[in-house]
């Protein structure tokens, strides 16, 4: 495709001026911990099926986006090995027997190097796509993201990943704060709760678009022929 052809993708509230060469893919925190039985998310008493959902709607949008030659991104949320970064409110928050740092069954729990922390292999980034590293829920939180979709360029983003309602929304309203027009595919995201899910999608496109725009990844994918 022509990369600075302008298209629009069919879109709640209202069509969205998808421009290719304005525009990242930002995959959110996909991980192993979150998404895979016996990590994290399961350990926290989580149906990591509902997560799964989302896995094979993203591997079509990724494989589309780098077949188009367009920018892509990853994130994952995880500390620092000496947990530095890590506030005791959250390290506390739930009350669990397992916490963040914790030992677990794919080595320590959201730890940046461990095995849980990294991405799953169904979306694993190929050379030249940029990880962010975040150490809270949303990707712009003490994080070089801003400045790396700055010098690149790039004003908008198609933004999946889970989960809906708490790492996905949060940086969806950073983002739009900083002047960045998103755009979620529903069933690129996922929530452990459905309840949670149909909200954090509603929520986004409320208001005439008050903090981005919803579709699905067939719309996205057409636009990408």
């Amino acid at each position: 495709m022509n990369p600075t052809h302008m298209r629009l993708i069919d879109a709640e509230p209202y069509a969205f001026s998808f421009e290719p060469d304005r525009c990242a893919l930002l995959i959110i925190d996909m991980q192993r911990d979150f998404l895979e039985p016996g990590g994290f998310g399961e350990m926290l008493g989580n149906d990591v099926s509902e997560l799964r959902r989302a896995i094979a709607p993203n591997q079509r949008l990724l494989a589309a986006w780098r077949a188009a030659g367009l920018r892509v991104m990853h994130t994952r949320e995880g500390h620092r090995p000496d947990l530095a970064d890590l506030p005791p409110a959250k390290r506390i928050r739930g009350r669990c027997a397992t916490r963040i740092g914790d030992a677990g069954p794919m080595g320590r729990i959201l730890v940046r190097g461990e095995a849980g922390h990294d991405i799953i292999p169904e979306l694993y980034p190929v050379a030249g796509e940029a990880v962010v590293d975040k150490p809270g829920k949303g990707a712009f939180h003490a994080t070089d993201l801003d400045a790396m979709l700055r010098n690149l360029g790039i004003t908008q983003m198609v933004v999946t990943g889970v989960t809906t309602e708490v790492c996905v929304n949060t940086t969806v309203r950073e983002a739009n704060d900083r002047g960045y027009d998103c755009l979620v595919p529903s069933d690129c995201v996922g929530s452990y709760f459905p309840e949670f899910q149909d909200a954090g999608l509603r929520m986004i496109k409320a208001q005439g678009g008050i903090f981005g725009w919803v579709t699905d990844s067939t719309k996205v994918l057409a636009a990408l022929l």
